[in-house]
C-alpha cells in the first residue's frame, strides 16, 4: 500500500489567489487614504475661516458696525473706534491669538482682495487669506476654495 504524502507548501495557484485578492484589497484601500490629505486641509481652512468670520463679526459688533482694518487687528485690543492699544483704555479683543495658518501653504499672510467676492485666488505659494477691508470680507486663497 502507497502511504499518503504530507504536503510541505502551497501550491503556485494558491499563492497566486492570494496574491491578487491583496492586489484587490490595494487597489480599493489606497485611493481613499490619497485624499484624506487633501480632505483634512480642505475641513482645517474651512473651519479656521469660519472662525475667522465670525470673530470679524464680533469686532464689528463692538466697534459700531465697523470692520477691522487688516486682519492683524484682530489680534490685539482696541477701543470703541478700532484704535489699537494696550492699555486699560483698550477694553476689546484681542479676538484671535494669532492669525491661523492656510493649511495649503503654511502661510498666515493676508493678501488685499480687491473685490468683494475675490474673483482669482492669488495663486501665490506664500499666501495664505485673502481680505477686502471695505466689507470685511475674508476668503481662503486658494483656487478650489475660493467661493467658501
Amino acid at each position: 500500500m502507497l502511504k499518503a504524502q504530507k504536503r510541505g507548501g502551497f501550491t503556485l495557484v494558491e499563492v497566486l489567489i492570494v496574491v491578487v485578492i491583496m492586489a484587490i484589497l490595494a487597489a480599493t484601500i489606497i485611493p481613499q487614504f490619497s485624499d484624506s490629505t487633501k480632505d483634512a486641509k480642505s475641513n482645517t481652512s474651512k473651519f479656521n475661516l469660519h472662525t475667522i468670520r465670525s470673530q470679524i463679526e464680533l469686532f464689528k459688533s463692538q466697534h459700531d458696525g465697523k470692520v477691522p482694518a487688516s486682519l492683524d487687528d484682530l489680534t490685539k485690543k482696541t477701543n470703541t473706534a478700532g484704535t489699537v492699544g494696550t492699555t486699560s483704555a483698550f477694553p476689546y479683543g484681542p479676538y484671535l491669538q494669532e492669525l491661523p495658518a492656510n493649511p495649503f501653504t503654511g502661510s498666515q499672510t493676508v493678501s488685499a482682495a480687491s473685490s468683494n467676492p475675490p474673483t482669482a485666488a492669488t495663486g501665490s505659494a506664500t499666501a495664505g487669506w485673502l481680505y477686502h477691508a471695505a466689507s470685511g470680507g475674508v476668503w481662503i486663497d486658494n483656487a478650489d476654495l475660493l467661493s467658501e
